[in-house]
């Protein structure tokens, strides 16, 4: 998929984002702040709080994320934009995958973002290299019955696909 075109809202969603994330300064969270839009319509908004509630994945798009899923009822957010007053960081990409987030729009990127200490470079490149490189193991070890719980998930005819 390839860059979509910036559209007239743009700018109004980013401004929002970024005066949420200036916002989270001034209330001792991180300088990040996102709002995730469907149909030109604020469902759900994030501030970054992994200092103030000691959490590491409480990153201002994921916040926004879990925001806009409760209010929708819904884990899938298919056809929804994610505006982020930054450049989101390989977590926050990954949590917008798995949410279906169809487009992404940022303000700051991400060397305005390492010019303030918060330098993501170092995960985007860490996770281009060969695992056995990284400086955190991953290790599998398969032991019997590794398989079960993907068996009772495609038993189960009640799951909900994702």
């Amino acid at each position: 998929m390839t860059d979509a075109p910036a559209s007239s809202s743009d700018a109004r969603f980013l401004t929002q984002a970024v005066d949420l994330a200036v916002r989270s300064v001034a209330s001792g969270g991180g300088p990040f702040g996102a709002v995730v839009v469907r149909d030109g319509v604020v469902i759900g908004e994030g501030r970054n709080r992994v200092t103030l509630d000691g959490d590491p994945t409480a990153h201002a798009e994921v916040v926004a994320i879990r925001d806009a899923c409760r209010r929708s009822g819904s884990y899938s957010l298919a056809g929804v934009e994610l505006f982020s007053s930054c450049e989101p960081c390989p977590l926050c990409l990954a949590a917008a995958l798995w949410a279906r987030v169809a487009r992404i729009v940022f303000a700051a990127n991400r060397d305005d973002a390492a010019r303030a200490g918060f330098d993501d470079r170092a995960f985007y490149e860490l996770l281009a290299r060969d695992r056995s490189t990284w400086p955190m193991a991953v290790v599998e070890h398969r032991i019997p019955g590794a398989e079960a719980p993907m068996d009772a998930w495609l038993a189960f005819e009640d799951r909900a696909e994702y």
